[in-house]
């Protein structure tokens, strides 16, 4: 009677630990969020403006996705004039836009970035709110409520 080799085991062994390391290299290249961008804001507001002509709001923009994203636009009823402002060498411009970095944040902050509202529509008072909407090249639209604080108000200092 023909004698039967039995499977070698090495081999069984050996085709799990592929599958089971194919399986498991599969699994962490997936994240929670796809690599997508996630947003969200804090720390934002508003100095009473010293004048009704314009005005300026501060923010941090953070990131925790894996993919960048860049603000290309705000949005507010106050102004139909708001822009983003890119403060350089004491001199303020007009930009398209601002990246907001993969696993990142943006800030906007007294002194440098920031968003430029001019042809306001009403006087600003201090402890109101300026409701605002940040666009977004690949994420959609965030709304931001910005609190009028007192004319010379730095959270830095």
């Amino acid at each position: 009677m023909p004698t039967r080799t039995p499977a070698r085991p090495s081999a069984v062994v050996t085709l799990t630990a592929v599958l089971g390391l194919g399986l498991g290299l599969g699994l962490a290249g997936c994240s929670s969020s796809d690599g997508k961008p996630e947003l969200k804001v804090d720390g934002a507001f508003m100095p009473q403006p010293v004048n009704d002509a314009m005005a300026s709001g501060f923010l941090t923009v953070h990131n925790s996705g894996g993919e960048a994203d860049r603000l290309t636009s705000v949005t507010s009823a106050i102004s139909d004039e708001v822009t983003i402002h890119a403060s350089e060498n004491q001199r303020m411009r007009e930009v398209r836009g601002f990246d907001v970095p993969a696993d990142g944040e943006l800030d906007l902050e007294r002194g440098g970035n920031h968003i430029m509202f001019t042809q306001l529509k009403q006087q600003l008072k201090q402890g109101e709110k300026v409701t605002v909407e940040l666009r977004f090249e690949k994420s959609g639209p965030l709304t931001v409520e910005l609190p009028v604080k007192e004319p010379t108000y730095n959270p830095q200092s």
